[in-house]
């Protein structure tokens, strides 16, 4: 008598992933969900959130963090106007709802089987991938730099284990050599380097030490700011406070026994280059960034290491289930909390397109913010896009240093962040413009 097996059908491409995905003879440790998203910062949260209102139950979420961070208050933290706590909380009071929250790191993308392998020997298949892993901080690309953090008078507002470091070397420094860096990668935040700087300067008049401090602010780049409206505001800024801005220095070595600083001279043609050595008081050092190796060592990355994304679909070039933003992405532009609010509404809408089997017709424009605070009551607030045209929301200057400016980024905007743009109900300023310009942008 011959076995007779009853068909059963299956209706849709989910249900079929799920079976296969939960079979024991593929892979037990294969699951599948619909959307992966990979990274819980503010990038990832702002995609997630609206995917898990949109798709519930059908969203992970690999983030294998404890806490969430508000990274732009780290500049207040490093000048003593806010506390660290105040710039935290913890991931699960953040993970949207409707979601499962895989709290494993992303040690492999593959992209060709659509998969996520974490470090628990877990792999995540998916239909549609969003890439938001941010940028790795690399202290251990600058000779000294690692033994130099904590040691009397070196700063850094980028990491949360230093930021308070920094406060500590601006409250204890009376007077000398006061130097602020940035590094030749690329950095989120490129204003913050400078934003302390300003503070500083405040911090060291009101302590009444100002007098005998040369304070400099070394760059690698051949200009202080990359748009020029801002850029002109900021020299005049240096120049009515005594700031020398030393361009094309790049900081190579960081001596903390001597309290040395070695720096390259970036625009000579010679080999080697030319370098300087200085002594220090008190240092701000940005150290340098770059693409996480699992992102960098995959099939998703350019030849930076960065996700290659199309800079106005946010979609991959290659693999188009796949998109990406913020840090971790190719977008050609500021890598700023400000960017990934405009970002995330674009691959919000394009994605949402793709699974409706719709045209891509969201576009990123490139959009980028930094409220470039010039004091404890004063703040630039630079808007601008992939050409370097200033994209202002107010019907006003932002060229100019305004109180309002500093109250809109200090009291505003973390609101802002922690109930709107990581909640994915923020698509960056736009709106606000049109209304504010009256269409005429």
């Amino acid at each position: 008598m011959a076995l007779r097996l009853k068909r059963v059908p299956v209706t849709n491409y989910r249900q079929l992933c799920r079976c296969l995905s939960t079979s024991g003879s593929v892979n037990s440790n294969v699951e599948h969900h619909r959307f992966a998203v990979i990274g819980g910062g503010a990038g990832g949260l702002s995609v997630a959130s609206y995917l898990a209102r949109k798709f519930p139950n059908q969203v992970a979420v690999i983030e294998p963090a404890d806490y969430h961070y508000y990274q732009p208050m780290w500049t207040l933290v490093g000048a003593g106007l806010k506390d660290l706590d105040d710039s935290m909380k913890s991931m699960s009071l953040v993970m949207p709802r409707n979601v499962k929250w895989i709290k494993e790191k992303a040690v492999k993308f593959d992209p060709k089987e659509n998969l996520v392998h974490t470090d628990n020997d877990r792999q995540i298949k998916y239909d549609f991938a969003v890439v938001a892993l941010g940028i790795q901080l690399q202290f251990e690309k600058l000779p000294g730099l690692t033994e130099a953090l904590g040691t009397d008078g070196v700063g850094c507002n980028y990491s949360v284990n230093t930021v308070k470091d920094t406060f500590k070397g601006l409250q204890k420094f009376n007077g000398g050599e006061a130097i602020f860096t940035l590094p030749a990668t690329p950095v989120k935040c490129l204003g913050a380097p400078q934003k302390i700087m300003y503070l500083a300067d405040e911090i060291f008049r009101k302590n009444g030490c100002r007098d005998q401090t040369n304070i400099s602010y070394k760059t690698p780049a051949g200009v202080l700011f990359g748009v020029e409206k801002y850029r002109n505001s900021l020299l005049k800024v240096c120049a009515e406070r005594d700031i020398n801005v030393d361009l094309f220095r790049h900081l190579i070595k960081i001596d903390p026994a001597r309290k040395e600083v070695v720096f390259e001279h970036t625009n000579d043609e010679s080999t080697p280059k030319k370098t300087e050595t200085l002594k220090y008081d008190f240092i701000h050092v940005t150290p340098p960034m770059g693409p996480y190796p699992v992102l960098k060592n995959s099939l998703l990355a350019d030849d930076n290491g960065f996700v290659n994304v199309d800079k106005h679909t946010c979609q991959h070039v290659q693999y188009s289930n796949v998109f990406s933003l913020g840090d971790c992405s190719s977008l050609p532009n500021s890598k700023t909390a400000a960017a990934v609010a405009a970002q995330s509404e674009v691959v919000r809408k394009n994605l949402t397109s793709l699974v409706n089997g719709k045209p891509l017709q969201s576009k990123y424009d490139g959009y980028a913010s930094c409220p470039l605070i010039t004091s404890s009551k004063s703040c630039i607030l630079a808007e601008f896009n992939y050409d370097g045209q200033p994209q202002e929301t107010f019907p006003l200057d932002q060229g100019v240093e305004r109180r309002s400016m500093y109250h809109l980024k200090v009291n505003f905007m973390p609101d802002l962040y922690w109930n709107s743009l990581i909640r994915g109900t923020w698509p960056g300023p736009g709106p606000v413009r049109k209304i504010l310009h009256m269409g005429r942008v």
